[in-house]
């Protein structure tokens, strides 16, 4: 194959399993979060401010693999 298709799909590749992973963190998290605070509704606030903590972190991942995926494409 030529250089052109590799490139295109070794940044498809980073992309698709860069966004996956974050997705399915991001959704484990807020379901746990959801059931801690089912269990204990006092502490939501504390339990919300640490989900949407993990949530961007975990988003940061998708963010750096876009970054990877243009370098690869483009460098």
């Amino acid at each position: 194959m030529e250089e052109s298709v590799m490139r295109l799909v070794a940044a498809g590749g980073t992309m698709a399993i860069g966004g996956m992973v974050p997705a399915i963190a991001i959704g484990m998290l807020a379901s746990k979060a959801m059931e801690a605070i089912g269990r204990n509704p006092e502490a939501a606030s504390k339990i919300q401010a640490a989900m949407f903590l993990a949530m961007a972190l975990a988003e940061a991942i998708a963010i750096y693999s876009l970054v990877i995926a243009l370098i690869i494409k483009f460098v």
